[in-house]
């Protein structure tokens, strides 16, 4: 039983004492409801307790030996004395201070007491047990380890013989075999460590920016400079090698992804970096008017030209700072001139319009050639040689070439309002139309070159292009103006002279002092159709009114004076105003519509020159009726080409052969161009020669019936010889005439000797005579 209770005691349930049993119910109690039954609670607890596991059956049975209830009563004392035989003095006392615990008043024992003795002494009762089962066991034990021991003794004694044996042999094996295999594997282990250090060493050097490395692109403490940029280069290396290195078969790997990531992280600072060093440099060279590039900053935009945003951001600092100070220093050139006032301010020649003019746009060209050689040393360009006014390709424009053309569109900016004030107020307050001119051409001359320099998209290209269209139109309705004026002007048209009047004279000479400023204002890079239709407008404007004037004025001059006078005139004129042009390539157009009417005009005046000269010489009677009379009615029976109106006026014919008008006309005396006068005078000569030949052949024709028509027409000069009559001139006869004139003489010869076979030998010694006076003749004359 003692043995069972010790071997099923750590499954027994602690009994609690007296006074924890009375400790727990006073804890319950504190948190307790009053309301509730403690006898209930219990029975609910016991109902529910589960005794179907075989432990805690084996605990209760156990339990229930431990403290089985007497069969029969017996009296207090002995029952006493019983139930507390073998128990523990502390169990005694405990029944001595408590006999009413067990026994009523009468002796008996009470029911369940011994379950609550159980419950309150249980644990120092299996204790009390588990002592006095191990005392037995320590004194069997203890007999058997004096057994054991003496065995042991002599099992250690073999045991060492043994292991002494053993030991020496291990210790030989041990020392000679792993030994070596340690020393071995530590040898290896050494090599694999060394190439992995060194391999990492060289990994760690090749792949991660050393520390002043990272100190130099992100500390504010390390200035922009070489050790900065050696710096960003040897990061930007590094991002470069790690981009071939996670391009493998196996893909981007965890160090490739935190190699970029850190040097990214190391690069953006150096960039920001490099953005504050550049706004600051930038708002300190924007206030110079003196412009140096370092190479500091060189080689900073030349980095961030990698990050286009922070690139942009920083040239606006630049655009700023250069937009104000453009604009104060144009103020300045205007109103006080440069240092201890040399160069003069520019606003002291507004009296003389074209330098002042001439001046501002000098300044703005200045400007912008300096902006210009200040972004190309910034942004690392080299000169192009590019001549000023030069067309510049912008085709084939890189990145940089964009940065700068915005840059300097936005650096002359703000002062092109300033500018574009001044010039208009300087143009509209002009009243002479070559200043005018002058001013508008000058302007059109810096509107190309800005046009080649920045482009036709530039702020101050559109600037100038809106000055120079206003100072044309104020040139254009200047000269429209003076044009007007002129043609509405009404010459005296009894003044006998009939050159160009002196208002022609004087609008041709503004006509010609314009015409040389914009030949003045040619580059040379023009094509024929640019120079030509450049000024084709101011041609039209100053030019077709005065030919106007003088058309409308010779027909009144020919009204009130002879009309001879009208046509000089309106010659004289022109080939004035063909002279004026004519020095000028650029004006063959218009030169072509003048002499289209001078053409025009020297016909009308050949043809009246021709008559004059018919009528002069006595011809004309003659050669009208030879030109109008009917084919079945014979010239001869016309009265104005009767025998002897015909020999009236052959004599006639011959006298003025013999007068100064044959060389000279005194009505072609007074056109001013000597050329023409001869070549009308001789148009007329020319045709009255072939109007002397269509006369002869008349007369020589059978069917005019003229009686000895050889005769007749041989009795004055030039006898019937056509040949003469050029000679006499001092004119070349056409090889086609010469031809038709021997053909119709054979033919008049031919005829004449048929029909007059029956002449005496007079008439034959007459024509002897003529020939032989035709031959004189020429030297006469």
């Amino acid at each position: 039983m003692a043995s069972g209770a010790s071997s099923s005691s750590p499954l027994l349930p602690r009994t609690p004492s007296t006074a924890s049993i009375s400790n727990q119910g006073e804890r319950k109690a504190s948190w307790t409801p009053q309301t509730r039954n403690p006898v209930s609670l219990r029975l609910y607890k016991v109902l529910s307790t589960n005794f179907d596991d075989e432990e805690t059956r084996e605990a209760l049975n156990t339990l229930s030996d431990l403290y089985a209830t007497p069969s029969s009563p017996l009296p207090p004392q002995t029952t006493t004395t019983t139930s507390t035989k073998g128990k523990s003095p502390e169990f005694q006392q405990t029944l001595e201070e408590q006999p009413e615990a067990l026994h009523d008043a009468d002796g008996d024992v009470v029911p369940g007491e011994s379950a609550a003795r159980a419950r309150k002494n249980l644990r120092r009762d299996m204790e009390n047990q588990l002592a006095e089962g191990s005392r037995k066991f320590l004194e069997a034990l203890g007999e058997v380890d004096a057994k054991l021991g003496e065995l042991q003794q002599h099992v250690a004694a073999m045991r060492k013989s043994c292991d002494e044996a053993e030991t020496q042999l291990a210790l030989t094996n041990e020392s000679s075999k792993i030994l070596l295999e340690r020393a071995g594997n530590l040898r290896d282990e050494r090599q694999d460590v060394e190439d992995k250090k060194t391999i990492i060493s060289l990994f760690l050097a090749r792949f991660t920016p050393t520390e002043a490395e990272v100190e130099a692109l992100t500390s504010r403490d390390v200035p922009i400079g070489q050790r900065f940029f050696e710096a960003m280069d040897r990061t930007e290396k590094i991002r470069e090698d790690c981009r071939v290195l996670m391009s493998g078969e196996d893909g981007p790997t965890r160090a490739g992804l935190d190699i970029m990531a850190s040097t990214s992280a190391n690069l953006e600072q150096g960039y920001e970096k490099i953005l504050r060093y550049c706004s600051h440099e930038f708002r300190q060279i924007g206030r110079d008017s003196q412009l140096e590039v370092s190479p500091g900053i060189r080689e900073a935009v030349l980095r961030l030209r990698k990050r286009p945003e922070l690139l942009t951001e920083a040239l606006r600092f630049l655009s700023d700072t250069r937009q104000a100070t453009t604009l104060s220093s144009f103020i300045t050139a205007l109103t006080r001139g440069g240092p201890s006032g040399y160069p003069r301010p520019i606003e002291l020649h507004a009296h003389d319009p074209l330098r002042y003019v001439g001046d501002m746009l000098a300044w703005v060209h200045q400007s912008i050639a300096a902006e210009r050689e200040f972004l190309e040393s910034l942004f690392g360009l080299k000169s192009d040689g590019r001549m000023v006014g030069s067309v510049r390709d912008f085709t084939t424009r890189g990145e940089e070439e964009d940065w700068i053309r915005e840059l300097m569109d936005l650096a002359v900016g703000k002062l092109c309002v300033p500018l574009k004030m001044r010039v208009q107020q300087t143009i509209r307050s002009q009243e002479s139309s070559i200043v005018s001119y002058k001013i508008a051409n000058l302007l059109q001359f810096y509107l190309m070159t800005m046009r080649r320099t920045v482009g036709d998209e530039a702020l101050l290209s559109s600037t100038l292009k809106d000055i120079t269209d206003v100072a044309y139109k104020v040139f254009y309705d200047s000269i429209e103006s003076q044009s007007q004026t002129l043609s509405r002007n009404r010459l005296a048209h009894d003044d006998p002279s009939l050159t160009a009047p002196l208002s022609v004279l004087d609008h041709a000479q503004i006509l010609r002092e314009v015409m040389q400023v914009y030949q003045s204002s040619l580059l040379g890079d023009e094509d024929e159709d640019q120079i030509n239709s450049g000024f084709n407008q101011v041609l039209d404007i100053m030019v077709d009114p005065v030919i106007k004037l003088c058309v409308e004025n010779s027909e009144e001059k020919g009204r009130v004076r002879p009309r001879w006078d009208g046509e000089v005139f309106v010659l004289n004129c022109l080939c004035y105003l063909q002279s004026v042009l004519s020095t000028f390539e650029f004006t063959l157009k218009k030169q072509a519509e003048i002499q289209a009417i001078i053409d025009e005009r020297t016909k009308l005046l050949t043809e009246e020159h021709s008559t004059n000269v018919l009528r002069d010489a006595g011809l004309l009677a003659v050669a009208e009726t030879c030109k109008y009379h009917k084919s079945d009615e014979p010239l001869s029976h016309i009265p104005s080409t009767q025998p002897a109106e015909l020999q009236r006026a052959l004599h006639h014919f011959s006298q003025w052969l013999s007068g100064p008008e044959v060389v000279h006309s005194p009505r072609l005396s007074q056109l001013t161009v000597q050329r023409m006068h001869v070549q009308i005078h001789q148009d007329a000569l020319a045709r009255l020669a072939k109007t002397y030949r269509t006369i002869c052949e008349e007369v020589k024709r059978p069917e005019n019936r003229y009686e000895a028509a050889a005769t007749l027409l041989g009795s004055e000069r030039p006898f019937g010889q056509v040949h003469l009559v050029w000679q006499i001139f001092g004119l070349e006869e056409e090889e086609e005439e010469e031809e038709e004139e021997e053909g119709d003489e054979d033919e008049v010869e031919e005829e004449d000797s048929d029909d007059d076979e029956d002449e005496d030998e007079d008439e034959e010694e007459e024509e002897d005579d003529d020939n032989s006076q035709s031959h004189t003749d020429p030297a006469h004359t």
